[in-house]
């Protein structure tokens, strides 16, 4: 693959603030310092491998898209919290591990793969060429409402989902533009806002979106405060959520948070993340092999812990028990 950022070196409002860094050292503690500055999260540890240890990150673009490259001659571990930008990475060599919700993967080689966007996730690599393009995420649901009728939906990505080797393709061919336009007009020229819009489009067919539908009450105006509650548990339904979370959110006192749900809903706020989970599970036991998929990882992967719980909740919510649903 050309490498955007190193070989080769709209219609929305306002030019966003441009992105242009490097990082590069020799040490472990160097490198844990400066990468876990870009990605923050916890548990960060650098090591030598064989040869001499060694990294660089560069990154170049604007807050909306970057474009960047990191290489690493070494191991380095961690963990990085949910959220943020979507990333795609691209990794010509070496290795890279992601671990999230109890979930192993190795990232492919020579193909795309998107981070988990929405889960903590802990990571392995060693000896590592990649590349990586970060796109902000209000920029990517803008694009996304002039293709898709996104409407009040909150955009999910399957960092699991492997991408068709047409998509693929065209995101080199994205990677491409964007790096011309940079090296042409800069973050600031038309060729580089166009460019940005194309790579979140070829983004949208990389990864494609399911949408969560949202209660349509919540587009009242003296709702918004509840729907940003709302919001919060549809992006992060597969991690623990408190009311205290639900609060800082929505800039709802605790009480007031409680109140809300049960006015609009008539429901808990914790009943109504239940909820979510549970149709989370739903559909991915509809789109599982019944050969190969498991209940109990699935049931796990959205937080029920306890399997018996969630059997009944679930039969209760759609009238079948989850195995029922797993074999259609």
């Amino acid at each position: 693959m050309a490498d955007p950022l190193i070989d080769e070196c709209a219609e929305f409002p306002a030019t966003p603030p441009t992105v242009r860094f490097e990082v590069a050292g020799r040490h472990p503690d160097d490198a844990v310092r400066d990468l876990r500055a870009v990605y923050g999260g916890e548990q960060w540890v650098a090591r030598t491998t064989d040869a001499p240890f060694d990294y660089r990150y560069t990154a170049i673009g604007d807050a909306e898209v970057t474009i960047r490259r990191a290489q690493l001659r070494g191991s380095v571990s961690g963990v990085v919290p949910a959220g943020g930008d979507y990333v795609v990475t691209w990794i010509s060599a070496g290795m890279v591990e992601v671990e999230r919700l109890g979930e192993r993967s190795v990232l492919p080689i020579d193909a795309p793969a998107l981070l988990p966007p929405d889960h903590e996730y802990v990571f392995r690599t060693a000896d590592y060429d990649l590349r990586l393009v970060h796109l902000d995420r209000a920029f990517v649901h803008r694009v996304a409402a002039t293709r898709l009728d996104v409407g009040d939906h909150a955009l999910r990505f399957d960092d699991r989902h492997q991408p068709e080797a047409d998509a693929a393709r065209r995101w080199q061919a994205a990677l491409t533009g964007l790096s011309r336009s940079l090296r042409v007009g800069g973050a600031d020229s038309v060729a580089w806002q166009a460019a940005k819009v194309t790579a979140a489009e070829v983004f949208l067919d990389l990864f494609p979106p399911r949408l969560d539908d949202l209660p349509g009450v919540l587009g009242q105006p003296r709702n918004a405060r509840l729907r940003a509650a709302v919001e919060y548990v549809h992006d992060h339904a597969a991690e623990p959520v408190t009311i205290g979370d639900l609060s800082a959110a929505s800039g709802l006192s605790v009480r007031s948070v409680q109140e809300s749900f049960r006015r609009v809903f008539d429901v808990s706020p914790l009943t109504y993340l239940r909820q979510v989970r549970l149709d989370r599970v739903r559909h991915e036991l509809l789109e599982a092999d019944p050969h190969a998929g498991a209940v109990g990882d699935i049931a796990r992967r959205w937080g029920f812990a306890h399997l018996g719980r969630f059997s009944a909740s679930y039969a209760e919510r759609f009238g079948e028990y989850p195995k029922q649903t797993l074999r259609r």
